[in-house]
């Protein structure tokens, strides 16, 4: 779709959230007519409250005013960063279904920069050849290895699109301006220069960029860990002041809950930031949350949407105050929590700090922490960590034990967490009492509960979470 440039209006992310409302009210038009009428024959299923093609068509325009043999008008030039993950460049046939998809952006008129990951599960693949050769492979090494899947796929892509008569050049990280930290396999971009690629656009050429991927400091190739494609992508539409990103998935946007738990959930028009951004730190996969943060941090407008369907997704964009807040907006489940509790620990100013301060230095993330009412000057602590992190987290306390004197480590691994979030939240009372008697009448027990401005969360047991989150889905009116 065709953003239009706003240049009335008093700053930049004014005429920017602006112009993409009404982009997203030319979306729910395009997918009002598309339910009623198909001149092309397709016939449409209905997913939850969304048409759907059953024989998926490669435009994504409105197809009762630009037929796929016509030349389709256009609006003022946009610039549109694309995003597309392993599984929508999976194979041939996929590529070339992006191709003509970037062949219909520029026939409206449009710019379009492409962010691509590596092919499939190839990242997954790399990692396991290595684990085989070393099981403790230096940093540097593994990104070189890793981020070959990003250089495969851009030149890949760059082919599928010279083939359909779409001029590109594929650009890899560094190539494209990111300078990252030292930090190898989890690299954190310090600063991006996107010359090369303004040039290339400029030329009426798509650049095709690798996304997760930059240069140190110290000149080393560095890889910015899972998810890193979408971070490269948004920080890329900001330092080439794009309109928007879009950021093509095997789903078809941001979703009230998990569908595969709770069949009730429904695709969001839209979202905020700040809503997004708390549904991906506490367990919704797509998209990466490092990348909304940038999104957020620079106002960049994200468009959440499918590379199989072709439809309209779901808008991340900042709060509109003018408009009524939902309460809740997404119920979110996460399996992929453990906990760990320290016994009786001496209560005294500064050991938690020194517990807290060596995990942080083992490079494990501690997120839930709880703290017992201390008896006798001791007391327990408990916090959770990721599972992936959890041996190292119990190996780190266990070497603390004797020298800050706790009584013992426990770990759990059976657990999950389920959380509720909504700018709404904060101006209507009973949110957390409607989520604890829906928990209570379910039957399932609280074990740690932690909260935000908008958002509640509760530790549950690992077989309670699916039982819990469809409860709180209808609970909260979104079914």
């Amino acid at each position: 779709m065709t953003f239009f440039r706003l240049t009335f209006l008093s700053t930049r992310s004014e005429a920017l959230t602006c112009a993409v409302r009404l982009a997203l009210c030319r979306s729910r038009l395009i997918l009002l007519i598309t339910r009623l009428a198909d001149p092309l024959g397709r016939t449409f299923t209905t997913e939850g409250s969304n048409a759907v093609p059953a024989n998926p068509s490669t435009y994504d325009v409105n197809p009762l005013e630009h037929p796929a043999s016509a030349e389709v008008p256009s609006n003022p030039v946009a610039l549109v960063v694309q995003k597309f993950g392993g599984t929508s460049v999976a194979d041939a046939d996929r590529m070339r279904e992006v191709a003509d998809h970037v062949k219909r952006t520029r026939s409206r008129g449009d710019d379009v920069v492409l962010v691509v990951s590596a092919i499939g599960n190839e990242t997954d693949e790399l990692l396991r050849l290595a684990d085989e050769v070393n099981n403790e492979p230096p940093g540097r090494e593994m990104d070189m290895l890793v981020t070959a899947g990003e250089r495969k796929a851009i030149a890949l892509m760059c082919m599928a699109l010279h083939a359909v008569g779409v001029p590109a050049d594929s650009f890899t990280g560094s190539q494209a301006g990111f300078e990252t930290d030292n930090n190898h396999r989890n690299a954190k971009i310090l600063s991006v220069d996107p010359r090369r690629v303004r040039d290339s656009v400029d030329k009426g050429r798509v650049a095709v960029v690798a996304g997760a991927q930059g240069m140190s400091t110290d000149n080393n190739v560095t890889f910015l860990g899972r998810g890193g494609s979408d971070t490269t992508a948004v920080a890329l539409a900001h330092g080439l002041g794009a309109d928007a990103c879009e950021l093509y998935t095997d789903v078809s946007g941001v979703f009230t809950t998990d569908p595969r738990v709770c069949p009730a959930a429904k695709r969001m028009e839209s979202i905020s930031f700040d809503e997004l951004l708390e549904m991906t730190a506490v367990g919704c996969p797509k998209p990466a949350m490092r990348s909304v943060e940038v999104a957020r941090a620079f106002g960049v407008p994200l468009h959440v949407r499918s590379a199989f369907t072709w439809e309209p997704g779901t808008w991340v964009l900042e709060e509109d105050p003018a408009m009524e807040r939902a309460i809740i907006k997404g119920v979110v489940p996460d399996t992929s929590q453990a906990k760990i509790t320290l016994s009786g620990v001496q209560d005294e100013p500064g050991l938690a700090a020194k517990v807290f301060r060596t995990l942080a230095n083992a490079l494990v993330n501690v997120d839930m922490i709880v703290q017992n009412v201390s008896e006798s000057d001791r007391t327990d602590i408990s916090f959770t960590v990721p599972l992936e992190d959890l041996d190292a987290a119990t190996a780190t306390c266990e070497s603390l034990a004797d020298s800050l004197g706790f009584g013992g480590v426990t770990a759990d691994p059976d657990l999950g967490r389920v959380s509720v979030v909504g700018v709404g939240m904060a101006s209507n009372p009973g949110v957390a009492a409607t989520m604890f008697e829906t928990l209570a009448d379910n039957n399932v027990n609280i074990e740690m509960i932690a909260t935000s401005p908008i958002r509640i969360s509760c530790v549950v047991a690992e077989q309670d979470v699916d039982r819990a989150t469809a409860a709180l889905h209808t609970a909260y009116g979104l079914d």
